[in-house]
């Protein structure tokens, strides 16, 4: 089991995963801190659980539009995008791969 450090809102937090999901769960850790100064504004200084939240409500809103959005050439936004991070996923490891040959 890996450990991996993400980095929200200026906090640090350890998340294990599986052995190799170490890429995947770094750029969903980009992504929540990519919400954290918004979050952070509209939690009004309520603590770090109420950030947390309005980032979770911040990417429920997003899913939300995107499930809600008429296909593009026939295709799922939400597919695209779960597509797209795979990719990212493999072209991470890959370049892991390189790196420790």
């Amino acid at each position: 089991m890996a450990e991996v450090r993400l980095t929200i809102g200026g906090r640090a937090h350890i998340v294990a995963c599986r052995d190799g999901g170490e890429a995947a769960l770094e750029a969903l850790g980009r992504r929540l801190d990519a919400h954290a100064a918004t979050a952070a504004r509209a939690a009004g200084g309520q603590g770090s659980e109420r950030t947390m939240l309005y980032i979770a409500l911040m990417l429920a809103d997003e899913l939300q539009e995107a499930e809600n959005a008429p296909p593009r050439d026939g295709v799922s936004p939400v597919l695209i995008d779960r597509i797209a991070d795979r990719l990212e996923h493999v072209a991470d490891t890959l370049e892991q791969a390189a790196a420790s040959a």
